[in-house]
């Protein structure tokens, strides 16, 4: 693609350079740039792209965009394009380059705290059912119809994005379903797709560390709906407070959706169990093998979607009751002794609430409810008391273990859970840093029938220690101390 066809797509202030160069790619990391390619100079946040520059002209780069032009001479020959916003205009050359794939496919994003992960995931399980060529990007992996490659981000760069799209496009993919996360619509990531509707899950404390303030999350949420065109669709959660408030300022359609007021999509739960539920949704009796109000929210979600693309209805029913769980999101493993442990993704106090509230809502009363939680290192910090506050009120017995410590010390980051415990609950609550012995220790402690709740990793088949991934997977240790062989 020539340059001056990828400069009809975007805003730019200046172009230096006479020469019209052939673009072969679109990169802005330097270390990838081959001869032909056009370099995008990003300032982001920890290294500003500009310093790679003349390692980019070294390299073979056609043509470099830019917020500054470089103060010494400019080498012979060379194309420099400065523009407003580097990062920004990233997804945009992409999209372009890629010959904007998202035109070619709906693509539908949910952003949320909680709750992402499954709706996309399962969308694309009841797409694929019901006969389409669909594409998944989401934070266990990214799926082209059977193809599947394990993902590095909740949403990945605007690079990996466009790239992704065009493979889509090219398997004749109708649709695409993908986690929008509050960092991937603060550093432009989404810049260049083109939305078909957009969902709004719900919103509770995460990500401080980055976003500072809760209203500054709220914000990078909210500007995902203010992006959407007239012509898609905002559907929102109206059982959370700020529902509406992600759509105030939309343009698309606003539809909502709730399992506790009048709303566009209406559910119920009618009963629930370890093995799934029965609901009430939208008037039609269904059996799910889903358990808990947060799934039952999770696949109205999914439900109302569908219809909003044009489904019918009662076909799109009948595939929900046959969908399964998401891997890592309330996965069940019972010993032979009568044992059941839970897996979950719950890494906020939120979510660790909703799970913890499921299994209350189905024990009998005599089983121990026995918890092993940890916190992220080099995360928010703040969630950590109110992590183990929400395990005390909800458990048996806890046990404070590391989860994902990165470059922080495992027993710090256990001391700021502790925190969160009131002297009245201490006597329930032990620490044991090495995750492995905590499992292993909630294990023995438990009795037959009685429920043990691993919480904070799910999917994830590592633990990231000093910025190196060692393979430990929950479910894979909680087997073997139930003498489970796969």
């Amino acid at each position: 693609m020539k340059l001056e066809e990828l400069l009809k797509h975007i805003d730019y202030l200046e172009v230096r350079g006479d020469a019209n160069p052939e673009v072969k790619a679109v990169e802005f990391d330097s270390r990838k740039v081959q001869p032909g390619t056009a370099f995008v100079a990003q300032r982001g946040i920890h290294v500003d792209g500009h310093r790679f520059i003349p390692a980019a002209l070294e390299s073979g780069a056609s043509v470099i965009f830019c917020e500054e032009f470089p103060v010494d001479k400019m080498p012979e020959n060379s194309v420099f394009v400065k523009v407003a916003d580097t990062i920004q205009v990233t997804g945009l050359l992409a999209s372009a380059f890629y010959g904007f794939p998202s035109r070619k496919m709906k693509v539908i994003g949910i952003t949320g705290t909680n709750g992402k992960t499954s709706i996309a995931t399962l969308l694309f399980r009841l797409f694929r059912e019901l006969g389409y060529n669909t594409g998944l990007i989401s934070t266990i992996s990214y799926r082209i119809n059977e193809t599947e490659e394990t993902a590095s981000h909740t949403t990945p760069d605007a690079l990996k994005i466009q790239q992704l799209m065009a493979q889509m496009a090219d398997a004749g993919c109708a649709y695409c379903f993908m986690e929008v996360s509050s960092h991937s619509v603060h550093q432009q990531r989404i810049a260049g797709i083109e939305f078909s509707g957009g969902v709004f899950t719900n919103i509770t404390h995460d990500h401080l560390d980055y976003h500072k303030t809760f209203a500054e999350y709220i914000r990078a949420k909210q500007r995902f709906f203010d992006q959407l065109p007239s012509e898609a669709f905002a559907l929102t959660n109206i059982d959370d407070k700020n529902g509406l408030v992600m759509v105030q300022n939309s343009e698309a359609r606003k539809i909502t959706y709730s399992n506790r007021a009048m709303a566009d999509f209406r559910c119920k739960v009618l009963e629930t169990h370890f093995n799934g539920m029965l609901l009430n949704l939208e008037g039609q009796e269904v059996w799910t093998r889903f358990v808990g109000k947060f799934n039952a929210s999770n696949l109205l979600a999914v439900y109302a979607v569908a219809v909003n693309l044009g489904q019918d209805a009662g076909e799109v029913l009948t595939h929900i009751s046959n969908l399964e769980p998401v891997k890592g999101r309330f996965e069940s493993i019972r010993s032979v002794d009568g044992k059941l442990a839970i897996v979950d993704y719950a890494h906020t106090p939120d979510a660790l609430k909703n799970v913890l509230v499921a299994i209350s809502g189905i024990r009998t009363g005599k089983e121990q409810v026995i918890t092993v939680v940890g916190a992220g290192g080099d995360r928010d910090k703040t969630k950590r008391p109110e992590m183990a506050k929400e395990a005390v009120l909800g458990s048996d017995k806890v046990i404070l273990t590391s989860d994902n410590p990165r470059t922080e010390n495992p027993a710090q980051i256990i001391r700021d859970m502790e925190a969160g415990v009131e002297t009245l609950y201490k006597n329930k609550v032990v620490s044991i840093e090495n995750r492995r012995e905590a499992i292993k220790t909630a294990s023995l402690l438990a009795q037959p029938g009685d429920i043990i709740l691993i919480a904070g990793k799910g999917h994830e088949n590592y633990q990231d220690v000093n910025g190196v991934k060692h393979h430990f997977d929950d479910v894979e240790e909680i087997k073997k101390c139930f003498g489970i062989d796969d």
